[in-house]
Protein backbone atom coordinates (compact mmCIF):
# COMPACT_ATOMS: atom_id res chain seq x y z
CA UNK A 1 0.00 0.00 0.00
CA UNK A 2 1.13 3.58 -0.99
CA UNK A 3 0.03 6.90 0.14
CA UNK A 4 -0.15 9.74 -1.78
CA UNK A 5 1.93 12.79 0.03
CA UNK A 6 0.82 16.57 -0.75
CA UNK A 7 3.28 19.71 0.53
CA UNK A 8 2.44 23.08 -0.15
CA UNK A 9 5.35 24.77 0.04
CA UNK A 10 8.45 22.19 -0.83
CA UNK A 11 10.80 25.08 0.23
CA UNK A 12 9.21 25.02 4.01
CA UNK A 13 8.73 22.01 5.35
CA UNK A 14 5.59 21.24 7.18
CA UNK A 15 5.48 20.30 11.14
CA UNK A 16 2.37 18.40 10.68
CA UNK A 17 0.86 15.73 8.34
CA UNK A 18 -2.85 15.35 7.86
CA UNK A 19 -3.74 11.66 6.70
CA UNK A 20 -7.26 11.85 4.89
CA UNK A 21 -9.30 11.57 1.12
CA UNK A 22 -9.89 15.08 -0.01
CA UNK A 23 -13.60 14.52 -0.56
CA UNK A 24 -14.57 13.11 2.49
CA UNK A 25 -16.75 14.90 4.54
CA UNK A 26 -15.37 14.25 7.90
CA UNK A 27 -11.72 15.31 6.53
CA UNK A 28 -13.69 18.38 5.00
CA UNK A 29 -14.02 19.63 8.87
CA UNK A 30 -9.95 19.60 9.17
CA UNK A 31 -9.59 21.28 6.01
CA UNK A 32 -12.09 23.43 6.89
CA UNK A 33 -10.88 24.37 10.38
CA UNK A 34 -6.93 24.76 8.72
CA UNK A 35 -8.27 27.18 6.14
CA UNK A 36 -10.24 29.47 8.66
CA UNK A 37 -6.95 29.05 10.96
CA UNK A 38 -4.66 30.11 7.91
CA UNK A 39 -2.69 26.75 8.80
CA UNK A 40 -2.14 25.25 5.39
CA UNK A 41 1.19 25.85 4.86
CA UNK A 42 2.17 23.68 7.79
CA UNK A 43 0.90 20.75 6.94
CA UNK A 44 1.72 18.25 4.84
CA UNK A 45 -1.50 15.66 3.18
CA UNK A 46 -0.88 11.96 3.49
CA UNK A 47 -3.90 10.83 0.96
CA UNK A 48 -5.31 7.36 2.33
CA UNK A 49 -7.71 5.85 -0.66
CA UNK A 50 -11.25 4.97 0.96
CA UNK A 51 -12.76 3.37 -2.28
CA UNK A 52 -9.34 0.98 -2.14
CA UNK A 53 -9.98 0.42 1.95
CA UNK A 54 -6.66 1.76 2.65
CA UNK A 55 -8.12 3.11 5.87
CA UNK A 56 -8.48 -0.51 7.13
CA UNK A 57 -4.86 -1.96 5.87
CA UNK A 58 -2.47 -2.57 8.66
CA UNK A 59 -0.26 0.33 7.66
CA UNK A 60 -2.64 2.82 8.55
CA UNK A 61 -4.29 1.10 11.41
CA UNK A 62 -1.11 1.00 13.36
CA UNK A 63 -1.81 5.02 13.36
CA UNK A 64 -5.45 4.89 13.94
CA UNK A 65 -7.13 1.63 15.84
CA UNK A 66 -10.41 2.92 14.64
CA UNK A 67 -9.47 2.66 10.85
CA UNK A 68 -11.22 6.04 10.48
CA UNK A 69 -10.10 9.27 8.78
CA UNK A 70 -8.65 12.66 9.32
CA UNK A 71 -5.31 11.61 11.53
CA UNK A 72 -3.19 14.15 12.55
CA UNK A 73 0.60 13.44 13.39
CA UNK A 74 2.41 16.01 15.13
CA UNK A 75 6.66 16.34 14.33
CA UNK A 76 6.99 14.64 17.57
CA UNK A 77 5.25 11.55 16.12
CA UNK A 78 2.07 12.10 18.20
CA UNK A 79 -0.71 10.79 16.32
CA UNK A 80 -4.42 12.68 16.82
CA UNK A 81 -7.65 11.33 15.61
CA UNK A 82 -11.52 12.28 15.69
CA UNK A 83 -12.31 15.64 13.85
CA UNK A 84 -13.18 17.21 17.31
CA UNK A 85 -9.85 16.61 19.22
CA UNK A 86 -7.81 17.44 15.86
CA UNK A 87 -9.99 20.84 15.26
CA UNK A 88 -9.28 21.52 19.48
CA UNK A 89 -5.25 21.29 18.69
CA UNK A 90 -5.57 23.17 15.63
CA UNK A 91 -7.62 26.09 17.00
CA UNK A 92 -5.24 26.62 20.25
CA UNK A 93 -2.31 26.82 18.27
CA UNK A 94 -2.04 30.25 17.81
CA UNK A 95 -3.32 31.39 21.38
CA UNK A 96 -6.45 32.98 20.29
CA UNK A 97 -8.76 30.36 19.41
CA UNK A 98 -11.86 31.27 17.67
CA UNK A 99 -13.62 28.08 16.36
CA UNK A 100 -13.90 25.79 19.79
CA UNK A 101 -14.79 29.08 22.49
CA UNK A 102 -12.72 31.18 24.06
CA UNK A 103 -14.83 31.67 27.42
CA UNK A 104 -16.18 28.37 29.26
CA UNK A 105 -20.13 29.53 28.09
CA UNK A 106 -18.50 29.25 24.59
CA UNK A 107 -16.94 26.13 25.02
CA UNK A 108 -19.72 24.25 26.66
CA UNK A 109 -22.20 26.30 23.38
CA UNK A 110 -19.86 25.33 21.01
CA UNK A 111 -19.27 21.75 21.73
CA UNK A 112 -22.79 20.74 22.35
CA UNK A 113 -23.81 21.76 19.12
CA UNK A 114 -21.44 20.42 17.78
CA UNK A 115 -21.57 16.78 19.14
CA UNK A 116 -25.69 16.96 18.04
CA UNK A 117 -24.48 17.55 14.64
CA UNK A 118 -22.21 14.63 14.81
CA UNK A 119 -24.80 12.43 16.33
CA UNK A 120 -28.40 14.02 15.23
CA UNK A 121 -27.01 14.58 11.00
CA UNK A 122 -23.59 13.42 10.23
CA UNK A 123 -23.04 10.47 11.71
CA UNK A 124 -26.52 9.60 10.95
CA UNK A 125 -26.02 9.96 6.70
CA UNK A 126 -22.91 7.84 7.36
CA UNK A 127 -24.31 5.17 8.57
CA UNK A 128 -27.09 5.45 5.70
CA UNK A 129 -24.41 5.78 3.32
CA UNK A 130 -22.26 2.35 4.44
CA UNK A 131 -25.30 0.23 5.72
CA UNK A 132 -28.42 1.27 3.16
CA UNK A 133 -26.60 2.27 -0.17
CA UNK A 134 -23.65 0.68 -1.82
CA UNK A 135 -21.47 2.72 0.07
CA UNK A 136 -17.63 1.89 -0.43
CA UNK A 137 -18.01 -1.13 -2.19
CA UNK A 138 -18.21 -5.13 -1.44
CA UNK A 139 -14.69 -5.46 -0.75
CA UNK A 140 -14.83 -2.54 1.92
CA UNK A 141 -18.91 -3.10 3.37
CA UNK A 142 -18.02 -6.46 4.86
CA UNK A 143 -21.41 -6.03 6.52
CA UNK A 144 -24.81 -3.88 5.87
CA UNK A 145 -27.94 -3.41 7.54
CA UNK A 146 -30.35 -1.50 5.06
CA UNK A 147 -33.11 -1.20 7.76
CA UNK A 148 -30.70 0.55 10.45
CA UNK A 149 -29.07 2.76 7.30
CA UNK A 150 -32.64 3.68 6.51
CA UNK A 151 -33.63 4.33 10.36
CA UNK A 152 -30.68 6.65 10.24
CA UNK A 153 -31.47 8.16 7.22
CA UNK A 154 -34.87 9.38 8.93
CA UNK A 155 -32.79 10.34 11.70
CA UNK A 156 -30.52 12.57 9.40
CA UNK A 157 -33.57 14.41 8.25
CA UNK A 158 -34.73 15.30 11.27
CA UNK A 159 -31.53 16.35 12.34
CA UNK A 160 -32.20 18.83 8.96
CA UNK A 161 -35.43 19.91 10.41
CA UNK A 162 -33.75 20.74 14.07
CA UNK A 163 -31.07 22.63 12.95
CA UNK A 164 -33.30 24.56 10.45
CA UNK A 165 -34.74 25.61 13.80
CA UNK A 166 -31.74 26.30 15.47
CA UNK A 167 -30.58 28.61 12.36
CA UNK A 168 -34.29 30.31 12.28
CA UNK A 169 -33.51 32.57 15.71
CA UNK A 170 -29.66 32.76 14.97
CA UNK A 171 -26.59 33.30 12.34
CA UNK A 172 -24.83 30.35 13.29
CA UNK A 173 -25.06 27.15 14.94
CA UNK A 174 -23.80 28.28 18.27
CA UNK A 175 -24.69 31.48 18.28
CA UNK A 176 -23.77 34.68 17.21
CA UNK A 177 -20.38 33.27 15.94
CA UNK A 178 -19.07 30.61 13.39
CA UNK A 179 -17.20 28.10 15.13
CA UNK A 180 -16.58 24.42 14.81
CA UNK A 181 -20.55 23.62 15.13
CA UNK A 182 -21.16 24.90 11.27
CA UNK A 183 -18.06 23.00 10.09
CA UNK A 184 -19.67 19.63 11.75
CA UNK A 185 -22.91 20.49 9.80
CA UNK A 186 -21.50 21.84 6.76
CA UNK A 187 -19.36 18.00 6.99
CA UNK A 188 -23.37 16.41 8.01
CA UNK A 189 -24.83 18.42 4.78
CA UNK A 190 -21.69 17.87 2.28
CA UNK A 191 -22.66 13.94 3.18
CA UNK A 192 -26.01 14.40 2.44
CA UNK A 193 -25.11 15.87 -0.97
CA UNK A 194 -22.61 12.79 -1.58
CA UNK A 195 -25.64 10.41 -0.87
CA UNK A 196 -28.41 12.58 -2.91
CA UNK A 197 -29.92 13.10 0.49
CA UNK A 198 -31.82 16.57 -0.53
CA UNK A 199 -32.36 19.08 2.82
CA UNK A 200 -36.31 19.71 2.56
CA UNK A 201 -37.79 22.07 1.16
CA UNK A 202 -39.05 23.37 4.04
CA UNK A 203 -35.99 23.87 6.00
CA UNK A 204 -35.63 27.38 4.29
CA UNK A 205 -33.23 28.83 6.97
CA UNK A 206 -30.83 25.59 6.75
CA UNK A 207 -30.59 26.12 3.00
CA UNK A 208 -29.96 29.55 3.60
CA UNK A 209 -27.41 29.54 5.97
CA UNK A 210 -25.89 26.92 3.90
CA UNK A 211 -25.46 28.61 0.81
CA UNK A 212 -23.99 31.27 3.16
CA UNK A 213 -21.34 29.08 4.57
CA UNK A 214 -20.68 27.62 0.82
CA UNK A 215 -19.17 31.46 0.12
CA UNK A 216 -16.89 30.81 2.52
CA UNK A 217 -13.13 30.48 0.92
CA UNK A 218 -12.41 27.69 3.28
CA UNK A 219 -15.70 25.80 2.50
CA UNK A 220 -15.19 26.71 -0.78
CA UNK A 221 -11.52 25.19 -1.61
CA UNK A 222 -11.38 22.39 0.51
CA UNK A 223 -10.95 19.69 -1.90
CA UNK A 224 -8.60 21.99 -3.86
CA UNK A 225 -6.47 22.51 -0.90
CA UNK A 226 -4.32 19.47 -1.83
CA UNK A 227 -4.39 19.52 -5.33
CA UNK A 228 -0.53 21.25 -5.66
CA UNK A 229 2.29 19.46 -6.03
CA UNK A 230 1.00 15.73 -5.41
CA UNK A 231 3.37 12.91 -5.78
CA UNK A 232 3.10 9.36 -5.26
CA UNK A 233 5.40 7.29 -2.83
Amino acid sequence: MSFDIVNFDLNKPAAMKIYDWPTGPYPARVRIALAEKNLQSRVQFVTVNLWKGEHKKAEFLAKNYSGTLPVLELDDGTLIAECTAITEYLDALDGAPTLTGRTPREKGVIHMMSKRAELELLDAVSVYFHHATPGLGPDVEIYQNAEWGFRQRDKALRGMHYFNAVLARQPFVAGEVFSMADITVIGGLIFAGLVKLAVPAECEALQAWYVRMQERSSVKNYVTMSEPTAASV
